[in-house]
């Protein structure tokens, strides 16, 4: 298990897909001079720092043909968002301002204009890079023609997947990280489709960066399975967590908080599977429908970042969403959920001017306790729209109390005897009595909640 400290624990972190948001063209002609669209990120900083946000992941944003997932030369910048100079100022510009920047790592698969599948395509079986893509073999034809065949990442054959245990992959691929290291200064990486990636190569990355920088972070996106596959001291640092994303929204949706409840008692109460892991938590990204859409009552909103910010776990925020941006994905397209917009024009047009406000509290309360960030976690109670749960660090005891109806309705719970009095840092100015051993809150606030530090 991950259990020693990082800064990643103590990270809240924010995701740009930076083609969309950048205003990029839907694909690149490979021919254009670099424009430095990326610069337009610098931007965001004052915003990010006004939340409270100290890590910024930034999607794919190396020489790709359109989405950024389908790589062309992982050692230049695209040129639609820029060159090395436009990342290299940016990323100094974020380290000042206190952010942490990660990137894509996209080390599963290529796109077809990468430039030693070009050579294949031109010198065949000749080619010194054949052995470079899996499957590779010459004697069928690929659906695009090619007088060879692959093995496409998902069906996909405008993704070809990379041979992982090629020497020669792995050393173009770690050299490429050591320069994003050394030239941009990046603190770590997001594994696209981790649960894809060889063990071995995993293995071998989380060493590679290690010796690079001793506190390099390495994050997989997983969907299914047992996390600790990939999350754990020899492989990754983190993971997605996936499955407290989908209750976190149907727990909403269906008036069910047992069924998140369940999720956070079965990853991170003391015998929990996952107990003192890190997960990376998120209510949508760049992959899903914004939860603005998925949310047919915007009120849910309020009571579902309340809990994404008291979980146990390492709380994002997808860009645009802290406005309850929507946003809905087709079978073959997702630019809805990846626009762009200039965060001072969307905080002027917003119709959810207040979710902003409470997100940047949630932060705050979660940044002042620590328990918040690397407590243990303990369920007190749950009904259909009800959950209680306490976060205990050393001598400090926060107990979380959500209220996702329209009614204020009252809770009570078993708490340590030898507290006397719970104060909401949430609420300023509330508090309510301790008597023997028993918290109750006569009317919790309607779609919203507490956070009580519990005081002798």
């Amino acid at each position: 298990m991950n259990s020693t400290p990082h800064w990643a624990h103590e990270a809240f972190f924010y995701h740009i897909y930076p083609l969309g948001a950048c205003a990029a063209p839907a694909r690149n002609d490979f021919t254009s001079p670099p424009q430095p669209r990326l610069a337009q990120v610098a931007e965001w900083i004052p915003h990010l720092r006004s939340m409270g946000v100290n890590a910024l992941y930034l999607g794919p944003l190396f020489e790709s043909s359109a989405h950024g997932y389908d790589t062309a030369n992982y050692y230049e910048v695209d040129r639609r968002l820029g060159d090395r100079q436009t990342l290299a100022q940016l990323s100094a510009q974020l380290h000042q301002a206190g952010i942490r920047l990660v990137l894509d790592g996209v080390f599963n698969h290529v796109g077809r204009d990468f430039w030693a599948f070009q050579d294949v395509l031109k010198h065949g079986p000749d080619s010194a890079y054949k052995d470079w893509f899996d499957g590779l073999r010459f004697d069928a034809c690929s659906p695009y023609g090619d007088p060879f065949t692959y093995q496409p990442w998902n069906g996909h054959y405008d993704l070809l997947r990379l041979n992982q245990r090629n020497p020669q992959v792995r050393a173009h691929l770690f050299d490429a990280v050591r320069m994003w290291v050394e030239d941009f200064g990046i603190d770590g990486l997001r594994l696209d489709v981790a649960d894809c990636l060889d063990f071995d190569f995993m293995r071998a990355l989380r060493e590679y960066t290690s010796q690079l920088r001793p506190d390099f972070w390495l994050m997989g996106e997983v969907v299914h399975g047992d996390y600790r596959q990939w999350a754990n001291p020899h492989t990754l640092h983190a993971v997605t967590n996936y499955e407290a994303y989908k209750g976190l929204y149907s727990s909403l949706l269906e008036k069910n908080y047992f069924e998140i409840a369940y999720t956070l008692k079965r990853q991170f109460a003391t015998d929990g599977i996952y107990d003192g892991l890190p997960l990376y938590n998120f209510v949508d990204n760049h992959d899903v429908n914004r939860i603005a859409s998925t949310l047919p009552d915007p009120s849910q909103l309020y009571p579902l970042y309340l809990l994404l910010f008291s979980m146990p776990g390492v709380p994002s925020i997808y860009y645009g969403s802290e406005w309850g941006l929507k946003g809905q994905r087709t079978p073959h397209d997702d630019s809805a959920l990846r626009p762009a917009f200039a965060p001072q024009s969307i905080s002027q047009s917003t119709a959810h001017p207040q979710l902003l406000q409470d997100i940047t509290r949630l932060a705050a309360a979660r940044r002042a306790l620590p328990a918040l960030r690397h407590g243990s976690y303990t369920q007190l109670h749950v009904a259909h729209q009800q959950l209680a749960f306490a976060r205990q660090s050393g001598d400090e005891y926060v107990l979380v109390a959500i209220n996702a109806s329209a009614d204020a309705v009252p809770l009570e719970v078993s708490v340590p005897a030898h507290f006397t009095r719970a104060v909401d840092v949430l609420n300023p100015g509330e508090s309510h009595p301790i008597q023997a051993g028993r918290l109750r809150i006569e009317a919790m606030h309607p779609g919203w909640g507490h956070i009580l530090t519990l005081v002798r």
